[in-house]
């Protein structure tokens, strides 16, 4: 019956999310089993919680890895062998869901890609390489963590796994039908959050033109999955001169972006200016030491000189 529980743990991260949680959790009704790992919430977010029955669980961050996700695939006592990672600002469909319940019989799978719509401005952002958007989220949790992409000590990027992906033991598969992101929270907190991101992005940057290892990772590869495909190309896209402009052109044009009217224009300008953003982080992070203003030491001499402020404001190169 559609009615009776799916033998799945939930696990979302969560911080201020009192506007999302409501929806996210009603979501999931069909769900054996949820934790949201919150980060001291001070807003209604722990009421909102108890209220739906869910496991309330606090995380405090020492600033090193593991962040949050991975920190609770290690240390949760899930009681079913599934765990679906799902956003605040995210929700399963009823079609999902009896997918899902089929899907976790099967025999020879580990894991499953879910494709996700991305609703923005109350449409759904179809074009401009936003759809389909692949992210495994439900997998066999023993199996499965999320990669290190070395940016530990990156301020500013909250703690919880960015964009990172899990690195799983054994075969994948994808399901068909779609789960939602909309965020219901206003367009501050989507700027306020991807200049959040754009730090984290800034040293996945530093660390692909540095040639860090792939170790520990999901590796890029032309010839992979739909998401090392998309590792792969970043390798060449962060070596690319006007990236703001290219990402909007890119977005907008190249990926039809136009064709979602007036909301996907607005995102396309916003990926521009947060392509920007990651652009000059990178320049301080590089350049300044990752502060502003900051005096360079030079090396001490017979006769030192004066040494000159640096100040990132002053690069011209992404313009």
């Amino acid at each position: 019956m559609k009615s009776s529980k799916i033998p799945v743990s939930v696990l979302i991260p969560a911080k201020n999310e009192e506007k999302n949680l409501p929806a996210c959790l009603e979501s999931l009704a069909r769900a054996d089993e949820i934790f949201v790992v919150d980060s001291q919430s001070s807003d209604r977010s722990t009421n909102i919680v108890e209220s739906y029955g869910a496991n309330l669980v606090q995380f405090y961050f020492n600033g090193t890895w593991p962040k949050k996700k991975n920190w609770s695939l290690d240390n949760l006592q899930f009681r079913n062998e599934w765990v679906l990672i799902v956003d605040c600002d995210e929700r399963i469909t009823p079609e999902l869901w009896d997918e899902i319940a089929t899907a976790i019989r099967a025999p020879n799978y580990n894991g499953y890609y879910l494709n996700r719509k991305v609703l923005f401005l109350g449409q759904w952002i179809r074009h401009g390489g936003k759809y389909p958007d692949w992210n495994l989220r439900l997998f066999q949790h023993k199996k499965g963590r999320y990669e290190n992409l070395k940016t530990e000590g990156v301020r500013n990027i909250g703690d919880n796994e960015v964009h990172e992906h899990v690195v799983l033991a054994g075969k994948v598969g994808y399901l068909k039908n779609d789960m939602l992101h909309e965020d219901f929270r206003d367009l501050f907190h989507w700027i306020e959050r991807h200049n959040r991101y754009s730090n984290w992005e800034a040293r996945v940057y530093y660390n692909v033109l540095s040639a860090q290892s792939d170790s520990g990772t999901i590796g890029a590869s032309l010839f992979g999955d739909a998401v090392q495909r998309k590792r792969f190309l970043k390798r060449i896209w962060v070596r690319l001169p006007f990236k703001p402009f290219l990402r909007f052109i890119l977005f907008y044009f190249i990926q039809l972006g136009f064709l979602d009217g007036k909301a996907g224009y607005i995102y396309g300008r916003l990926l521009s200016q947060y392509e920007y953003q990651i652009g000059v982080k990178l320049y301080e992070l590089k350049d300044c030491g990752g502060q502003l203003n900051v005096t360079q030491k030079k090396p001490e001499t017979a006769n030192p000189q004066p040494v000159a402020q640096v100040d990132s404001a002053s690069s011209s190169w992404e313009h």
